[in-house]
């Protein structure tokens, strides 16, 4: 699986910004997989954003976008988008796509997560 993300750039803060990302794969999407968006600032681990389960849809957002960020399948073949509204300067982070495979891990560990985009920056200017 590939994955390809794409949306980044600068924003005021206050603005909204839409990051797509892309899944290019000979098989399918599993409906048990998991898509999720995480995000690293500089100097900073790599923390989790928001993620959804490919099939039921269900979504699960961290504390610090809640409300704000909206992650939900894109109009294209297996692409997931993170529509980012309200957008603070504590934004600002290299966004990375995710797919998590197998079952009973935790979506918010980027250690679980089998296949990685090659991330998109996201600056949020004050």
């Amino acid at each position: 699986v590939q994955l390809q993300a794409s949306g980044g750039g600068l924003v005021q803060a206050g603005g909204s910004l839409k990051l797509s990302c892309i899944a290019s794969t000979s098989g399918r999407i599993y409906s048990s997989w998991i898509m999720g968006w995480f995000r690293q600032a500089p100097g900073k681990e790599r923390e989790f954003v928001a993620a959804m389960r490919w099939g039921p849809g269900t979504t699960y957002y961290s504390d610090s976008v809640k409300g704000r960020f909206t992650i939900a399948k894109d109009n294209g073949y297996n692409t997931i988008a993170l529509t980012m509204s309200s957008l603070k300067p504590e934004d600002t982070a290299v966004y990375y796509c995710g797919i998590l495979r197998a079952t009973g891990l935790g979506w918010e560990s980027s250690r679980n997560y089998d296949y990685w985009g090659q991330g998109t920056l996201v600056t949020v200017s004050s």
